[in-house]
């Protein structure tokens, strides 16, 4: 969950501290005191997009640092893990995003600079913020199909992942099928260039760093007798001359006689010298067999040398035309073999494809059938559970209907797929749209939500998808940016008793301007907006019991200084209170993936 969140710099907010509840954080304040900022804050330190304009006038830069907690969210603790971010001694990780008036960005997390990309990979797993954009998000048919996906759970999520396996291999197959048949003589040009380099190869059949050997054998060919020389020199001293010449002495006999000089003295010192030059005399005697073995190996051969010159030449030639070396000449061919392998355009591979083919279609549309009634399984019982939800959102005569079909596919669709005889449209995500219908009242018809719905009437219809969803929720912390737009009454009180029954799962917090919704909160923070200068700036506190009272009346008519604005904000804290103290009303269904 996120712990705590700091801004600087942004907008109206010069500096401030919020220090968030486990449970129910509501921020409230006065018209333009910059609530808006929080959310903003949030997006920022989500990955989302940095703007200059948002950056406090007077300041360089604006900064926003939140502290995570996220022991046993698997994602998370493998992003915090892979970008070597410091974490707290509480297990508690700080991610900081800083813009600049330029409109750079940096992102760091546990201290360590990493891309922006990385705080939005984080919050997905931590963060989910719901505001107007969100209520849009839900107008469309992805979004309307992942709510039935979220509510089915595992019902879905296991025939959806197979079905989504298979279709990758069939796409694969059917694009292979494709490009062999469209460009076959392309594809048989290139063929035969493959061929006939790979024959050119195998005729001199090259073996690993054969290169590399044969230039040292060279070397040592076409220098046979100089190396001979100075090897047969380096044997004479260290040996001696073959002839036993006196007036050339050799390193072995002179150590040698030494050794026996030393080994007959009466004196300790110069015999304990003695073992040193044993040592030597057997260096010396080993260098020396050495030498000679050399001298017997060094081959002049004028034919030989003439052989491997030739070798030479037509490794060279590989060389020029497909690598830079003998080792790359090896990967060429290797690489022309797996790519004459997928070129292969015979009536008989092709035949091989298309029967491919047609097997994994027939496979995909098995688990496409699965997904499709596992959808419809679940459609009905989500419309009844958001209706019912709508019912205590003062919607009590409107109907949520959930359709799901399978979308037609088009004229020319390369991803068509034959199901009881129809052509329908293959998608990642199934064979299927799915829409949510309203009917606002009885005897109204079913429409979809956006023509149904009111922006007000929306916000609950979301609100209610959050609560019906809770249990599907992979996301700890939800954010709510005055969902309750629009509303008031009875229905503020209702969102207010759903926001805080969320609560008792999830950690929740809620930018709103309605009272009722307010006085469920088990933390109020209010952004103050203060003049100084002639320059506005903000701050958020943390309110005490009384300080909350005051408020709430402030909210509720701006009757903050009056005894009877206080005692109604009573009233309302109390009836609140009552109200989360009941027992939260079990799903009729409720599924976990």
């Amino acid at each position: 969950m996120l712990a705590e969140m700091r801004i600087q710099g942004l907008g109206v907010i010069e500096d401030a501290l919020l220090e968030l509840h486990a449970g129910f954080t509501v921020v409230t304040g006065e018209t333009g005191a910059g609530k808006t900022m929080v959310v903003t804050g949030l997006h920022l330190l989500s990955g989302g997009r940095a703007e200059v304009s948002k950056v406090r006038t007077g300041m360089l830069k604006a900064f926003v640092e939140g502290r995570f907690t996220y022991s046993g969210v698997e994602g998370a603790e493998r992003i915090v893990a892979e970008s070597g971010a410091d974490v707290d001694e509480d297990g508690s990780v700080i991610a900081l995003r800083a813009v600049a008036v330029d409109g750079r960005s940096r992102a760091h997390l546990g201290g360590r600079s990493v891309p922006v990309g990385v705080l939005a990979e984080l919050s997905e797993q931590l963060i989910a913020v719901h505001g107007q954009n969100d209520q849009l998000r839900l107008l469309r048919p992805s979004e309307q199909r992942d709510v039935i996906d979220r509510f089915a759970g595992d019902a879905v999520a296991k025939p959806l992942t197979a079905y989504r396996e298979v279709r990758s291999e069939w796409l694969a197959v059917i694009a292979e099928l494709t490009e062999r048949s469209t460009r076959s003589r392309e594809m048989a040009q290139q063929a035969d260039l493959l061929k006939h380099g790979l024959t050119e190869i195998d005729a001199v059949a090259p073996q690993p760093g054969e290169d590399v050997e044969l230039t040292t054998q060279i070397k040592r060919l076409a220098a046979a007798d100089e190396l001979r020389a100075a090897a047969t020199e380096a044997h004479i001293a260290l040996s001696g001359s073959p002839d036993g010449d006196p007036d050339a002495p050799s390193a072995m006999g002179l150590v040698s006689e030494a050794l026996r000089r030393l080994s007959t003295s009466e004196d300790a010192v110069l015999r304990e010298l003695a073992p040193r030059l044993e040592e030597a005399s057997t260096l010396l005697t080993d260098v020396g067999s050495e030498l000679g073995g050399y001298v017997e190996t060094l081959d002049a051969d004028p034919a030989l040398l003439e052989k491997v010159l030739a070798r030479q030449a037509d490794l060279k030639r590989l060389t020029r035309k497909y690598a830079a070396d003998v080792d790359g000449v090896l990967a060429w061919a290797d690489d022309a073999r797996r790519r004459l392998e997928s070129m292969d355009t015979s009536e008989e591979a092709l035949s091989e494809l298309a029967l491919r083919r047609d097997q994994l279609a027939v496979q995909l549309a098995a688990h496409a059938v699965e997904v499709s009634a596992a959808r419809v399984d679940a459609a009905a019982s989500l419309a009844e559970e958001i209706t019912r939800e709508l019912s205590g959102l003062a919607m009590g005569q409107a109907a949520i209907e959930v359709t799901v079909e399978q979308r037609p596919a088009e004229h020319g669709d390369t991803h068509a797929l034959t199901l009881d005889g129809r052509a329908v449209h293959a998608g990642p995500d199934g064979v299927d749209d799915v829409e949510l219908l309203l009917r606002a009242h009885d005897g109204a018809p079913p429409l979809p939500v956006h023509k149904a719905a009111s922006g007000g009437e929306l916000s609950r219809v979301m609100l209610a998808i959050e609560v019906v969803l809770a249990h599907a929720d992979t996301v700890q912390t939800l954010v709510f940016d005055e969902v309750d737009a629009g509303v008031g009454g009875r229905a503020a009180v209702e969102i207010g008793r759903r926001l805080a029954r969320l609560a008792r799962t999830h950690q929740v917090l809620v930018v709103t301007h309605l009272p009722q919704v307010a006085a469920f909160a088990d933390q109020h923070l209010v952004v103050d907006k203060g003049h100084s200068g002639g320059v506005t700036r903000s701050g958020v506190k943390n309110l005490s019991q009384t300080e909350r009272v005051n408020e709430l009346a402030r909210m509720l008519a701006g009757m903050d200084d009056t005894e009877t604005g206080r005692a109604h904000a009573e009233e309302l804290l109390a009836t609140a209170e009552k109200a989360k103290a009941e027992p939260a009303p079990k799903p009729k269904r409720g599924k976990k993936k």
